[in-house]
C-alpha cells in the first residue's frame, strides 16, 4: 500500500498537513454512519463533527488517529462524488478559520455602526 511505504521512508510532509479535516459541501441529510463509512477506509477515526446550524451545515470535521491516513484521505477523497456533490477536504487550519470569525464580526459590527448613524453605502 502507498500509506505504508510513506510510512517507512523519511518523508517529511508539507507544513499544512494535519490530522484534522474540513470537509465541506457534503449533502444536508448526510448521517454519521455515512461518514464513518466513507472516511472510515483511510484509517482510524478519533472523531466526527457534522455541522448542524444554518451557517454550519453541509460542513464537517473529521479527525484522524494518524496524521498519514488524513493526508491518504485528503488525496483520496477532494472531489469526491457523494450523493451528486463534490466533495472538498482541506486540511483543517486554525489561523484562516479564526481570521473569518474575526472578519464576520467586524463586517456585523460595521453594519451596526452604519444603521446607528444612518449612513448608506447604496450611495457610493
Amino acid at each position: 500500500m502507498a500509506t505504508i511505504s510513506l510510512r517507512k521512508g523519511n518523508t517529511r510532509l508539507p507544513p499544512e498537513v494535519n490530522r484534522v479535516l474540513y470537509v465541506r459541501n457534503l449533502p444536508f441529510n448526510i448521517t454519521s454512519e455515512e461518514m464513518y463509512d466513507i472516511f472510515g477506509k483511510y484509517g482510524a477515526i478519533r472523531q466526527i463533527r457534522i455541522g448542524t446550524n444554518k451557517d454550519t451545515r453541509g460542513t464537517a470535521f473529521v479527525v484522524y488517529e494518524d496524521i498519514y491516513d488524513a493526508k491518504t484521505a485528503v488525496d483520496h477523497l477532494s472531489g469526491f462524488n457523494v450523493a451528486n456533490r463534490y466533495l472538498i477536504v482541506l486540511y483543517y487550519q486554525q489561523a484562516k478559520m479564526s481570521k473569518k470569525f474575526d472578519q464576520k464580526k467586524k463586517e456585523d459590527e460595521i453594519a451596526r455602526m452604519q444603521e446607528k448613524y444612518g449612513v448608506s453605502t447604496k450611495d457610493k
